[in-house]
C-alpha cells in the first residue's frame, strides 16, 4: 500500500496504523481487523487467541534476559467511532479511513481518525513484531465493541490471561497517567406516537456544525448538544404556534458522542411564520455558545410533506422530553477538584415509523448516582408516557493508593522527557474497570499518546506525541 505517513517516528507503529486504518472496524463489526490479528500472530508464530466476539489475545515470550521477569499484559480496543461530516461520502462498512498529515497532527478526510484507540493496536502489533526493543514475556488483548458499552471486555473468559500488570493504551493524553474511571450505563426513551393525516405546509429545521466530542471527556466543556438545541427551539415554536406538529426527527449517531447536527421535519400552518420564530431564536442560540461551537448554524427551509404527522399531544411529549430532560454535568466531585462526578449525554434521537427513540448515556464515578440517574429518567418517561430500557452497565475503575506498575510508568517517563508525569482520574468509561472487576488483583494503568477532538471528524493525533510516548513504552517494558 502506499503509505501517508512519511519519515516519522517509530516508523513501524504508523506503518501498522495504516494497515489497521484500511480495514473498517466500526463497532460489531470487528471481524476484518480480527481476521487480520489472528494472520499476522499465525505469520511469526505467536500462540493466539480469538472468540466468538472477535476478541482476541495474542502471547509472546520474553526477548532474550527477560524470561524471569512477570508478564505483563497490554490492552486496547479494535473498534472506532464512526462520525463523518453530513458532506461527506463514506461508508464505513467498506471503505478504509483517507489519513493526512496536518503538520504535527495526523487527521482524517471528514471522518473520525479512528486512533482512539487504533493507535493501541498498532503499538502492541510493533511490539509483537520486535520493532520495540526488549520486553518481558507479554499478553496483548484485543477486544471490541468498546464504544458501544465495553461489550467485547465484559464478554472475555480471562482465564487466558496470566499476567497481573496491566498498561491499557486508551488514554489520550501524554504526561498523564490514568488509574481510575467513570462508570455508565445506557438508556433509550421509546415513545410509540400517534399519528395523524399530513396537514399543512412542511418545514425541515436543522442545526449543524458544532463542535460535538467525547461524551465523557468534553462534558464539561461547555461545547452544546445538537439535540438539546432542537428541543429549545420546537418549545419555543409550539409555545408561539401550538399547531405545529412533528413528522420526523433525528439527531446524532452515538450516545457517546455529544451530537453535532438534528434535523427536524414539522408540519406548520404557515411557514413565514415559523420561520420567523426559528430563525429569532436562533440568533439568540448563537448568541449564547461557546467560542467551540461558532460553526454553529441554523437551516430552515421547505420541506418534503410526508404521509402522516403525529398526534398534538404526542408532539407535545416529543418535544417534552427533549426540551426538559437533563443533559450535561449533573455534580462535580468533591473529593477531586475539576473532575466531573455524574453527567447524562442525550446522543442520539431516531424516529422509525412513528416510534421515536431516545439514546442517553449516564455516567459517574458513584454507582448510587448511576441509579439515581436511572430513577430520574424512568420517572420522566412515565410522566411523558414513555417506555425505558437501561442496558450496557459497566462498572467505574477505583483509584488505588499503591501501584507499582504506576511508580515504575512515572519512573520511566521522568528517564525519557526528563519531567514528571501526573497522575489522574477521568469522566469516561475505560475497560480497566471490567477487566479489574473480573481480575481484582490485577494492578492497572492507562496512558497513550495526546489526541484532541476524539469521537468527531476533527480528531487528530499529535505524530510528535506518539514518538515521545513509544519510547516511553520501550523504556518501561525494559524496567518492569
Amino acid at each position: 500500500m502506499e503509505y501517508v505517513i512519511q519519515h516519522k517516528q517509530p516508523e513501524a507503529v504508523f506503518r501498522f496504523f495504516e494497515e489497521i486504518s484500511a480495514i473498517p472496524r466500526p463497532s460489531y463489526h470487528e471481524e476484518k481487523i480480527a481476521d487480520y490479528l489472528v494472520a499476522f500472530a499465525k505469520a511469526r508464530g505467536l500462540w493466539v487467541f480469538r472468540d466468538e466476539l472477535h476478541n482476541v489475545l495474542i502471547k509472546a515470550p520474553a526477548t532474550e534476559g527477560l524470561s524471569d521477569r512477570a508478564p505483563v499484559l497490554l490492552q486496547g480496543h479494535t473498534d472506532m467511532v464512526c462520525e463523518k461530516n453530513a458532506d461527506v461520502e463514506h461508508d464505513f462498512l467498506r471503505d478504509p479511513i483517507k489519513l493526512y498529515v496536518d503538520g504535527d497532527l495526523l487527521r482524517a478526510r471528514g471522518t473520525t481518525l479512528g486512533a482512539d484507540n487504533g493507535i493501541a493496536v498498532a503499538m502492541m502489533l510493533a511490539l509483537l513484531d520486535g520493532a520495540l526493543g526488549a520486553h518481558p514475556p507479554v499478553e496483548c488483548l484485543f477486544t471490541t465493541a468498546e464504544e458501544v458499552g465495553l461489550n467485547g471486555a465484559e464478554g472475555f473468559d480471562y482465564r487466558h490471561i496470566d499476567a497481573r500488570r496491566m498498561v491499557n493504551l486508551d488514554s489520550e493524553a501524554l504526561g498523564w497517567v490514568t488509574a481510575g474511571c467513570a462508570g455508565g450505563i445506557r438508556s433509550d426513551l421509546v415513545l410509540c406516537a400517534k399519528t395523524e393525516l399530513f396537514a399543512g405546509e412542511a418545514l425541515s429545521v436543522s442545526v449543524a456544525g458544532l463542535m460535538g466530542g467525547h461524551s465523557g471527556e468534553n462534558i464539561n466543556s461547555g461545547r452544546a448538544n445538537a439535540n438539546k438545541l432542537m428541543g429549545r427551539l420546537l418549545d419555543v415554536l409550539l409555545r408561539e404556534l401550538p399547531d405545529t406538529r412533528l413528522v420526523t426527527l433525528t439527531g446524532g449517531s452515538k450516545d457517546n458522542a455529544i451530537p453535532r447536527e438534528c434535523r427536524a421535519l414539522l408540519a406548520v400552518s404557515s411557514i413565514e411564520a415559523a420561520s420567523s420564530i426559528l430563525e429569532e431564536e436562533g440568533m439568540r442560540i448563537a448568541e449564547s455558545l461557546s467560542a467551540d461551537d461558532r460553526g454553529f448554524s441554523l437551516t430552515v427551509e421547505t420541506g418534503e410533506p410526508e404521509a402522516v404527522m403525529l398526534s398534538g399531544e404526542d408532539t407535545r411529549r416529543a418535544v417534552s422530553l427533549l426540551h426538559t430532560a437533563r443533559n450535561g454535568v449533573m455534580a462535580m466531585s468533591e473529593d477531586i477538584p475539576g473532575l466531573v462526578e455524574t453527567s447524562r449525554n442525550l446522543g442520539v434521537v431516531t424516529t422509525e415509523d412513528a416510534t421515536l427513540t431516545f439514546v442517553f448515556s449516564s455516567r459517574s464515578s458513584k454507582e448510587s448516582a448511576l441509579d439515581g440517574s436511572v430513577e430520574e429518567l424512568d420517572a420522566l418517561a412515565a410522566s411523558l408516557g414513555y417506555t425505558a430500557r437501561h442496558y450496557s452497565r459497566y462498572p467505574g475503575w477505583e483509584y488505588a493508593k499503591v501501584s507499582p506498575l504506576r511508580d515504575a510508568y512515572l519512573r520511566a517517563f521522568r528517564d525519557v522527557t526528563g519531567r514528571d508525569a501526573a497522575v489522574n482520574v477521568i469522566h469516561a468509561g475505560l475497560e480497566c474497570g471490567i477487566i479489574c472487576s473480573k481480575l481484582p488483583d490485577m494492578d492497572v494503568i492507562s496512558i497513550g499518546p495526546s489526541m484532541h477532538d476524539i469521537h468527531s471528524p476533527d480528531e487528530a493525533l499529535e505524530l510528535s506525541s506518539t514518538e515521545t510516548f513509544c519510547q516511553t513504552l520501550v523504556r518501561l517494558m525494559e524496567i518492569l
